[in-house]
């Protein structure tokens, strides 16, 4: 399989929602919610463009607590954490005031039930006005409405949706090394939805096709991938 990261229509959409956020006219809050189903690219999404942009990806973890939270951002921004809280806050901020940089905060979920943790966050953001982007499950955003002074400086936010035809499609052509005909990759459409199911499936077709030298991947060839799967199913259970 290719390691190309593929540029699907929620990879597009994030890409705009980043450029949309860095160039908010000053006065106006540059906070962004990304949500959806997992399996739909969100976290891959999320490093992939900390990378290529300097940012701060910051996973949360569970039981993550406030002082937990800025201890982890502070080793991030390049700092070694002080003993009190108020220092290690002190920290982020002076560090994202000298090297404004946008913040990824993935799994926000984790911090949904620290009232703490989410006003931290709100503080960093007023006084360093650094761009920051959460990233969480389905219902992160009704969730975050409880914390009305945050999810009211969420200028941005999008939802990753289920991949579309076009996207199975961009995804199978560039990862895999052995071309699907149009009805494998219908077929692929209709029975996944997961990134993890796709990339799969073009892992076992890859491995079939190199073992009986085959060039193309047809649709009988899934059928015959999707009744041993069911069968292995069948065994586990």
């Amino acid at each position: 399989m290719k390691k190309v990261f593929v540029k699907t229509q929620n990879v597009k959409d994030f890409i705009t929602l980043t450029g949309s956020l860095q160039n908010k006219p000053e006065g106006i809050s540059r906070m962004a919610l990304v949500y959806g189903e997992p399996g739909l690219g969100k976290s891959r999404t999320a490093l992939w463009w900390a990378i290529q942009n300097d940012a701060v990806y910051l996973r949360s973890s569970n039981m993550m607590t406030g002082r937990w939270f800025l201890k982890d951002l502070a080793e991030e921004l390049g700092e070694y954490p002080n003993y009190w809280t108020a220092d290690v806050f002190r920290q982020c901020e002076n560090s994202l005031l000298k090297n404004p940089r946008t913040l990824i905060i993935d799994e926000i979920d984790y911090l949904l039930g620290d009232k703490n943790s989410i006003e931290t966050i709100r503080d960093l953001h007023d006084k360093t006005n650094a761009p920051i982007i959460l990233v969480g499950m389905p219902m992160s955003e009704k969730r975050l409405v409880k914390y009305r002074p945050l999810y009211d400086r969420l200028s941005e936010i999008i939802r990753f949706n289920s991949f579309t035809y076009s996207d199975i499609k961009e995804i199978i052509n560039q990862l895999s090394e052995i071309p699907f005909n149009t009805e494998s990759i219908e077929m692929v459409h209709k029975q996944s939805c997961r990134f993890r199911q796709i990339t799969r499936i073009i892992s076992k077709c890859e491995i079939i096709a190199k073992n009986n030298q085959i060039s193309e991947i047809t649709e009988n060839i899934l059928m015959e991938i999707v009744k041993n799967d069911k069968r292995e199913n069948i065994k586990a259970g």
